[in-house]
């Protein structure tokens, strides 16, 4: 944002107990925390521009620009959420086409004839990030007949011993791992031996009628395992279904300062709104601290570096220095998979993506740029705006945020950012309920996902599927499958006469 300059400060380090207390500041507007980064003058700025909108005949300053000076503004055709961060310098831009190589890059089972590319698997999902992440876009349950890639099983049990009780309680461990098929179910598995069982989907139609006499048709699916490999599930086994979500502006999300987020949690919903987000606490893999969980689906992440160390580890069966075990999800009860040859190569380093591999895809990640929006003067996307704000969305999906002026990168300082989210876990009802527990996050119980890139789905992607599970068909049946804290928001657009749904349909698709 042209009105803002960064500053170079020290990269704000949270202890746990200043987390604790930060977490006492009861649904406020972020501005309104102190914010240990800002002088006076910047807060008052700060909250005069992220403050929410209340006139809607006209866009708002910068709304155009959501990535800040980030912003991309290339062309929107199917590489549209590809591009790197606007503001970058050349060397960035060096070390950004290094990370997205690395990103695209096949791996191989070992041994192989290739050198720095084997140690697929045993077991795994895809041999690339972007096999999952098409385009740096989101992913989508799989057409009948085919095998999910880009939707995966998280699965866990009930803890067991006291043991087990103890690493949930201090977040050792954020879910206790099937004993058989461990923390994720992988389909595919390197020549000779199993991937560990298929995935099936069925659905149900659901009517529901809406205001104006139309109607839409939700699918609810019921997900089954086909063809287990190792043997029966643990009894108590729990499933949850995850697509892979969009890349667009990780580095922004990573950038805004964790005052602001703490500043809208609201556990116990002491001011009655109905909206009670809570924060999800985890251990930094690097510092073994508790800090601010902010990416995956249930926050389960405090940072991109760790996000893709996971990824590496469950989704491709990769080493890094944060998952060091080249065998990723494989199990002792899985002998034959730990048996098998890893990738490691001791002149290179001591895991099959040996430094500085990790630090080039999480570099590639925070600088994918958000792109610009389109249409935000259209009278149809203003009153679908409005549509937005009075119907209560932005409870949860926060318009804006500007960030740190201590974020790690110079490029994500200060900038006027609008994410629509504010990272916190809700209650979603029970309609698009796991059930299964996943560290601060219940079973019913989601982080706000962020809306920027949404409307460029089809674009980038070739469909148009949304939520956790890829469940929902287009932007109207996410909204309708909101529940819980959401329940009235989601009621007041089924009471929408058409016009008005049509305009919020068209706000949503301008993001």
């Amino acid at each position: 944002m042209p009105a803002f300059r960064p500053s170079r400060l020290r990269i704000l380090a949270l202890t746990g107990l200043a987390l604790l207390l930060a977490t006492r500041a009861t649904h406020a507007e972020p501005s309104q925390s102190l914010r240990p980064d800002l002088s006076d003058t910047d807060r008052a700025r700060v909250e005069a521009i992220t403050t929410p909108a209340t006139d809607f005949s006209r866009a708002e300053p910068f709304e155009d620009n959501p990535g800040g000076a980030a912003t991309s503004r290339k062309a929107g055709n199917r590489n549209v959420l590809t591009h790197p961060s606007a503001n970058m310098t050349a060397q960035d831009m060096l070390d950004f086409r290094l990370g997205s190589a690395l990103f695209d890059k096949l791996w191989t089972s070992s041994p192989s004839s290739t050198q720095a590319s084997d140690g697929l698997g045993p077991l795994f999902n895809a041999r690339a990030c972007q096999s999952c992440h098409v385009r740096d876009g989101r992913g989508n349950p799989p057409l009948p007949g085919d095998r999910a890639v880009s939707l995966f099983l998280r699965l866990s049990i009930p803890p067991q011993t006291d043991e087990d009780r103890q690493k949930l309680a201090d977040k050792t461990l954020l879910s206790i791992p099937e004993p058989t098929y461990g923390h994720q179910l992988q389909g595919f598995a390197v020549v000779g031996l199993a991937g560990e069982a298929q995935l099936a989907i069925e659905t149900r139609d659901i009517e529901i009628a809406l205001g104006g006499g139309e109607t839409a048709t939700l699918q609810a699916p019921t997900y089954h395992l086909e063809k287990l490999a190792y043997g029966p599930l643990h009894p108590q086994t729990m499933l949850s279904p995850r697509v892979t979500p969009a890349m667009t502006g990780l580095g922004l999300l990573e950038a805004i300062n964790p005052t602001d987020i703490l500043a809208l949690a609201d556990p116990q919903d002491a001011d009655g709104d109905g909206i009670s987000g809570k924060p999800s606490f985890v251990r930094d893999p690097e510092t073994g601290a508790l800090v601010l969980g902010r990416f995956g689906w249930k926050a389960g992440n405090p940072t991109i570096r760790a996000q893709a160390a996971d990824a590496f580890s469950n989704d491709i069966g990769i080493s890094t220095p944060l998952k060091p075990d080249a065998y990723g999800d494989c199990t002792p009860a899985q002998s034959a998979c730990r048996t098998l040859p890893d990738g490691v190569q001791a002149r290179l380093g001591d895991t099959e993506a040996p430094d500085p591999i990790l630090d080039l895809v999480a570099f590639y990640s925070a600088h994918l740029a958000v792109p610009a929006r389109r249409n935000v003067s259209d009278p149809q996307v203003l009153e679908g705006k409005r549509a937005f704000h009075e119907s209560g969305c932005i409870a949860c999906h926060r318009p804006k945020f500007v960030t740190s002026r201590e974020a790690e990168r110079e490029e994500h300082r200060f900038q006027l950012i609008w994410p629509y989210t504010d990272l916190l876990l809700h209650d979603m009802g029970e309609g698009l309920a796991d059930h299964r527990p996943d560290g601060d996050a219940n079973g019913r119980e989601w982080r706000t996902p962020p809306l920027w890139g949404i409307g460029l789905t089809q674009t980038a992607n070739g469909h148009t599927r949304y939520l956790h599970d890829g469940r929902a068909r287009n932007l109207l049946e996410a909204v309708l499958w909101h529940g819980g804290e959401a329940q009235a928001a989601r009621d007041k657009v089924v009471a929408m006469q058409p016009a008005t749904r049509e305009a919020l349909i068209a706000f949503l698709k301008s993001l």
